[in-house]
């Protein structure tokens, strides 16, 4: 149950499950303490429902909002939610370095993020569409270190030329994305061609090579008429190009790709601009798309084309590399996470100050003005609750490595002299403000971890009598039900 729920606190928000985890934890282990005393667990529950209520309450007003146009484009904002989030995966250098690439990749594909000429009505429209995480690429390569993981202002095609003289590195690249044939094709009705000598036989060849070198003719034409000097010519079709094909292509000086991914054919286009083409009648030179550089790169038996530096991306790649399959995977996971808590802040439009300091302030809050509203014995539980609160700052202080009652003794009369949100120093262990150095969490991170962590807890503390009886009851091994056995 408990993985559960782990599992839903990462499929809604993509963040937390260690948070989540550790507080189902530490409130039953609290439970338990008034459970031997001889406190019911119903009591104890009440407590926790009561407790929960008024922290959730508490977290919005102890919440920092933050206007959604503001905060996509304060990178500053950004990169302290993505930092917080990464560097409790990964190591400093790598997660310092991992933090810029996830914002520019959320900066890329965020549509609140628009030019300053544009009017403020289509600014408004554009603040109420949601981020799709789905156009941000997650590519991986196993070669080089973790820290040459990069964000790729493009797309990173997972094959390359089919030609051997095709150019490697293109730049100022006029990008072409088509679905047209370029290669024999069967009819779509059963037919066939009858001859009687060699010459006639030719001629049926020769005129039907001929419908495919009049498409290549008019490619060619149509790269001459648009590329101007310094200019390159990029055709990345959906369907097959015929080796011969290649050929009058790879003499033009066209870098041409065949059978792409579907997948890959729509992001091109939000990256690079443009239009798909479905024939070569209707070329247009309003339809090409533009990209900085193209280049291709093999590693090992595999190609990639990097389609680089596009001018108003709306979809974008993060490469990933590392030495081994076990390194990648823990970037990868750390990549989905820190993009979750940066379109997590944008979308809630306020943080939450970390490193504790919320659990501090609820515990606080808790202790000195809710558990005297209530009166009779729910009162333990929500005491209990409070206490379990503050596993997270311990938890902090004891990975550390400094003394836990001593840390949490000094955050908590901090709190209580000044009144603000006090978080903890991992490197000092003393108290510090958790703004001033950047700290942030998500509400909806905070918000789903009290829910389930405390719904979770009830139902463990209310499993039935009976059931239990039943289980502490089993007959031996051995032992059978019926009484006239011997």
């Amino acid at each position: 149950m408990v993985a559960r729920t782990a599992t839903a606190q990462d499929d809604v928000t993509g963040d937390g499950t260690t948070s989540t985890v550790l507080l189902c934890g530490e409130l039953l282990r609290q439970a338990d303490r008034y459970a031997t005393e001889g406190l019911h667990p119903r009591v104890i529950t009440d407590g926790f429902d009561i407790a929960r209520d008024a922290t959730i309450e508490f977290l919005d007003k102890f919440k920092v909002s933050v206007a959604s146009q503001n905060m996509v484009s304060d990178r500053d904002m950004l990169r302290s939610m993505a930092s917080t989030s990464l560097r409790t995966k990964l190591d400093a250098e790598l997660a310092d370095s991992m933090t810029d690439a996830v914002v520019d990749a959320i900066q890329c594909i965020s549509p609140d993020l628009k030019d300053d000429d544009e009017d403020e009505e289509k600014t408004e429209e554009s603040s109420s569409i949601p981020i799709d995480l789905n156009m941000v690429e997650v590519m991986t390569m196993r070669r080089k270190m973790g820290t040459d993981s990069r964000f790729v202002n493009g797309i990173v095609l997972d094959h390359g030329g089919r030609h051997p003289d095709m150019p490697k590195v293109l730049t100022n690249c006029h990008v072409m994305t088509c679905n047209v044939t370029f290669e024999y094709e069967k009819t779509e009705v059963q037919s066939g061609f009858f001859y009687s000598s060699a010459e006639e036989r030719e001629k049926l060849v020769e005129s039907e090579r001929k419908w495919l070198d009049e498409r290549c003719k008019q490619v060619v034409d149509f790269k001459r008429s648009v590329c101007k000097e310094g200019d390159s010519f990029v055709m990345i079709n959906q369907k097959g190009i015929d080796p011969l094909s290649l050929d009058i292509f790879a003499k033009e000086g066209i870098l041409c790709l065949r059978r792409a991914k579907r997948r890959n054919m729509e992001r091109l286009t939000l990256a690079c601009g443009g239009t798909p083409m479905h024939s070569v009648e209707d070329m247009d030179a309003s339809m090409l798309g533009y990209a900085g550089k193209v280049s291709e790169v093999t590693l090992g038996e595999d190609k990639f084309t990097f389609v680089e530096e596009c001018r108003h991306a709306k979809s974008c790649t993060l490469l990933l590399q590392g030495p081994n399959d076990h390194t990648i995977a823990q970037i990868k996971d750390a990549v989905r996470d820190g993009l979750r808590a940066v379109k997590n802040a944008i979308e809630d439009t306020a943080v939450v100050p970390g490193a504790g300091a919320f659990e501090i302030a609820a515990a606080s809050n808790l202790r000195i003005n809710v558990a005297k509203k209530v009166k009779g014995r729910a009162k333990l539980g929500i005491e209990a609750y409070a206490e379990a609160l503050l596993i997270v700052p311990k938890t902090l202080a004891e990975n550390s490595g400094f003394d836990v009652q001593d840390c949490i003794l000094r955050l908590t009369e901090e709190r209580e002299e000044t009144g603000m949100a006090i978080g903890l120093d991992c490197n000092s262990g003393e108290p510090m403000i958790p703004y001033d150095e950047g700290i942030f969490d998500n509400v909806r991170v905070k918000r789903q971890c009290l829910f389930l962590s405390t719904v979770l807890a009830n139902q463990l503390l209310l499993v039935d009598e009976v059931m239990r009886a039943g289980k502490s009851r089993a007959p031996p091994p051995g032992a059978t039900d019926d009484p006239m056995a011997m």
